[in-house]
């Protein structure tokens, strides 16, 4: 069966060539603009790790509700620590997703100037090594996230560091999520309800369990299905709306499973790449044309996450 997403190989840009970095760039691009999305393979992101972190997430979701509601934090819209099941919705759905996750933000020290955005991050106390595998995972997405943003930079003619400034301590989200099994016929909702990311880009490490779906040009699903040790990348709003809708933020979900696979739960951890608050989103103007004339008013990062976390129920 024909993949759903093209994929493309990372070292070659990190690594390659002049040509093998003029030909990763192109795919890369060709990628973003016609289907949103794209596999990567050699990556950067340390398998060991992946593994660990999951292994990790899974114990902290395996805790009692009393104790993983213990690392839910009041007034912070779900950006650090527990947010518990039935909190989030699509922006077009009352009804909530089926998940429960737990949110890693930038870490920066006490005294940096940007310190009054970035709250700490939670410890888990009761899952001793999560903190720091959360915290080595969330710079190795960095790391990967920041090559993949030089490249599509280097596609929009922007110079490759265009982004590198406005995304260094940026306000970006590692986020673990755990869809439970389930116990009932679910009224109307599915595992994640289509959507699509605020963010620049998205980078997730494949699920426990399949489910992830895309919305096609022709609006048909499709699933997604990465093969071992590949990553998923999607475009965000924030890069949708940069670029004019040149580059497509495309819809996904993440359906049920068959009746007979309810009591199989599914863990996924995507990491949200997000610049900081104060990044200009105001279309490029080499985005602007005839064919596609300018779609969006002028904002900036901070304030168009304020605006999203609103619509889908975390921020009150």
């Amino acid at each position: 069966m024909a993949r759903a997403i093209p994929v493309v190989d990372l070292s070659t840009f990190v690594n390659g060539t002049a040509e093998q970095r003029s030909a990763f760039v192109a795919k890369l691009g060709k990628a973003f603009n016609e289907v949103g999305f794209v596999g990567v393979i050699n990556h950067g992101i340390d398998k060991s790790l992946v593994e660990d972190f999951y292994a990790s997430s899974k114990d902290f979701f395996s805790l009692p509700v009393s104790d993983k509601t213990a690392y839910k934090l009041e007034g912070l819209a779900g950006q650090r620590g527990y947010t518990s099941f039935g909190t989030e919705h699509a922006k077009q759905s009352n009804v909530a997703d089926l998940k429960e996750f737990f949110q890693i933000g930038q870490f920066v020290p006490s005294d940096h100037p940007m310190k009054s955005l970035y709250p700490d991050n939670v410890n888990v106390d009761k899952v001793p090594e999560f903190y720091d595998l959360g915290k080595r995972l969330y710079k190795s997405f960095e790391s990967s996230g920041a090559q993949l943003l030089k490249a599509i930079a280097i596609y929009l003619d922007l110079g490759e560091d265009y982004f590198s400034e406005k995304i260094e301590e940026g306000n970006s989200i590692l986020r673990t999520i755990h869809y439970p099994p389930i116990t009932e016929e679910p009224r109307t909702a599915i595992r994640a309800e289509q959507h699509e990311d605020i963010n620049l880009i998205t980078l997730l490490v494949g699920a426990s369990a399949g489910g992830l779906q895309l919305l096609n040009n022709d609006g048909v699903w499709q699933d997604i299905t990465p093969e071992e040790d590949e990553i998923v990348i999607n475009v965000g709003d924030m890069l949708q709306r940069l670029t004019n809708n040149y580059l497509k933020s495309t819809t996904h979900r993440v359906i049920n499973p068959p009746k007979e696979e309810w009591h199989v739960p599914r863990l996924s951890i995507p990491f949200f790449l997000h610049p900081k608050g104060n990044m200009d989103l105001t279309c490029l103007e080499s985005c602007i044309t005839d064919e596609r004339p300018l779609a969006y008013e002028p904002i900036t990062a901070g304030d168009y996450l304020d605006e999203r976390l609103r619509e889908i129920g975390l921020k009150k």
